[in-house]
């Protein structure tokens, strides 16, 4: 059965997130010193591989130092998502903006956090239902919707907007590294996979109903070689969804 979150542990969490971290102990323990050894054990071998304990080692210190400063792997792993958050605009909550109008503004968030996935793909692995309230991520979200601010929808329809853009991102990043983790397993390439499939189904296949999606599906492997291609979904997913916004705000004038 799952421990019922207190409120002390969220409060403590949104402390700990914000600043109010304990003062460094005699070995220069400091709470950030313990996030960024975390974030590269993510970025070397995963999120599976972060622990107490292997933060600790790779500090040279006890694991149980480590508790006085970071209380567990939750509080630990909210904290190494609102640090590489960062990366993003640091204090620049208008660089998105900057980037054009909105719909080139949306195109720049999407790459940003595209980039930001390839770089920490263990951010994947995080399924929190509710956000991480920390400092980073709430700078994050200003950014990122300050775009959308005055072009026509309302204040819900914005976070909504935003969502839909950060959500198609992140589930074809999701696909990019499965299909980087298949390469890497099966020790073929996209094109030699495809090299090797498409002959063998073109003698196999013989169902006469399979017309429009023989044709689809052979259309498609031929243009990227391979049984996907996660940067045209990407920018084809990105156009419709900004498109449609355009059409939703053109109705109303």
């Amino acid at each position: 059965m799952a421990r019922r979150t207190s409120a002390a542990d969220l409060t403590r969490s949104i402390y700990l997130l914000w600043g109010h971290h304990p003062n460094a102990g005699r070995s220069g323990l400091t709470v950030e010193r313990i996030v960024r050894a975390g974030v590269e054990l993510a970025d070397a071998d995963g999120l599976d591989a972060v622990s107490m304990r292997k933060v600790a080692e790779r500090l040279g210190v006890g694991a149980m130092s480590l508790y006085g400063h970071v209380p567990g792997k939750d509080d630990l792993t909210a904290l190494m998502l609102d640090a590489v958050f960062a990366e993003l605009y640091g204090d620049d909550v208008e660089e998105p903006s900057r980037a054009g109008d909105w719909r080139a503004a949306m195109r720049h968030v999407a790459q940003q956090n595209w980039e930001l996935y390839e770089r920490h793909p263990w951010l994947l692995d995080l399924r929190a239902a509710r956000p991480t309230l920390g400092p980073h991520v709430s700078r994050k979200y200003e950014a990122e919707v300050r775009p959308l601010d005055g072009i026509g929808l309302t204040d819900v329809e914005m976070d909504a907007a935003l969502t839909l853009v950060l959500s198609h991102v992140e589930s074809t990043a999701r696909v990019r590294r499965t299909l980087a983790r298949t390469r890497d397993e099966s020790g073929l390439t996209d094109a030699e996979w495809w090299g090797i499939v498409a002959p063998v189904l073109e003698r196999v296949i013989d169902d006469p109903d399979l017309v429009i999606s023989g044709r689809v599906g052979t259309a498609a492997g031929e243009e990227f070689n391979a049984a996907a291609d996660p940067v045209h979904a990407l920018t084809f997913g990105l156009d419709t969804i900004l498109d449609g916004l355009e059409a939703r705000i053109r109705s109303r004038r």
